[in-house]
């Protein structure tokens, strides 16, 4: 990452840019409040600054915010969908969900996704580019002021996968927490991965008390290779045994995210296997009934499947639930509002 705009700097480097500008160190705490705490997206708004201060930091450091291209709201369940350009005019997609524990905002750490699940339609055209710690940090800041509501829990889980753009998603993570800023509660924080084991890793020694989530989606290799391209680069032991050293040093409870495929994952050995590769582990399993798109031939499994499988896991003492289907009404998967979008766009 060669250059950071001022959303994305921590309050340290803020000072530094400010005290470069002969200002005094309680500009940039004034700075970075209304950023991160206000969530204001010009420098018209930062009234207690003067206003020659306002129009050198206009020229030199433009403030980045996205702007909503459309949202979608569900009849269902109030999740709304949202759509946001970039100042590139790349599109992105985030979703608020609302449970009873509170709001949670699902959001993208890149422009599209090089993995290449085959079930998911993030993946379909590739990455484009990461998003900065701003872009990440913005969805959340806009869903907020566009809802009118607090946001309380943050999953990263939607287009793109957090551990490829690694230096911007740890930005991200410490200026979300920051007690300045949003102030959300790392507990409050889930962070999901594909499973590259040195930056599983790597993570685990930032020891932050956040939430690991594992797009596992098989109980063996082989399996996983047909779902999920990573897999052949990165065996499954292998990304288990990072995952367990994310346990060990954080006290985490661990999270197995399962899509289920109807004929290609779901069946009752497949759901044993499972068992027996996890029993032991403190963790959850997290089932989820995969959302078809019309780019492959995959099929939800059937009611009856997921709850066998679901029952076999709890035979074996295992903690699972099958995830809540939020916003089915608004295509609420990763990826399929912006895949529309861009859909319709080469049409025009």
């Amino acid at each position: 990452m060669n250059h950071l705009d001022i959303k994305s700097l921590n309050l340290e480097e803020l000072t530094e840019k400010l005290k470069a500008l002969g200002q005094p160190t309680f500009r940039a705490k004034q700075i970075f409040e209304w950023l991160h705490s206000k969530l204001v997206t010009n420098y018209d708004a930062m009234t207690n600054l003067p206003i020659n201060l306002r129009e050198t930091l206009k020229e030199k450091y433009p403030i980045i915010a996205l702007e909503e291209v459309n949202s979608l709201h569900s009849a269902k369940d109030e999740t709304i969908k949202y759509l946001f350009r970039l100042k590139d005019n790349q599109v992105i997609e985030s979703v608020l969900m609302k449970y009873q524990y509170g709001n949670s905002v699902c959001i993208s750490s890149q422009v599209g996704c090089q993995m290449g699940c085959k079930f998911c339609a993030s993946t379909i055209g590739g990455k484009e580019r990461d998003l900065l710690p701003s872009e990440m940090l913005d969805q959340i800041y806009r869903i907020q002021v566009l809802s009118g509501q607090r946001v309380s829990n943050v999953v990263i889980m939607g287009t793109g996968e957090p551990f490829d753009n690694y230096d911007n998603l740890m930005r991200f993570l410490k200026l979300l927490t920051d007690s300045m800023g949003l102030n959300l509660s790392a507990r409050n924080i889930t962070v999901s991965t594909c499973g590259i084991p040195d930056r599983i890793r790597a993570f685990a020694e930032e020891e932050m008390p956040i939430t690991l989530a594992l797009s596992l989606h098989a109980p063996n290799n082989e399996i996983r290779k047909q779902l999920m391209p990573v897999a052949k680069k990165y065996e499954l032991d292998e990304v288990l045994d990072a995952f367990k050293y994310y346990y060990d040093k954080t006290g985490r409870r661990l999270t197995f995210e399962y899509s289920l495929v109807e004929g290609i994952n779901d069946e009752k050995e497949h759901a044993k296997e499972l068992a027996g590769r996890i029993k032991g582990l403190n963790c959850h399993v997290n089932l989820i009934p995969v959302n078809p798109i019309k780019e492959r031939n995959f099929r939800q499994s059937a009611s009856e499947r997921i709850l066998n499988f679901k029952n076999i896991l709890e035979k074996n003492r295992i903690n699972v639930t099958i995830r809540r289907e939020m916003g089915a009404d608004i295509n609420a998967a990763c990826g399929q509002l912006r895949k529309s979008y861009m859909d319709n766009q080469s049409k025009t």
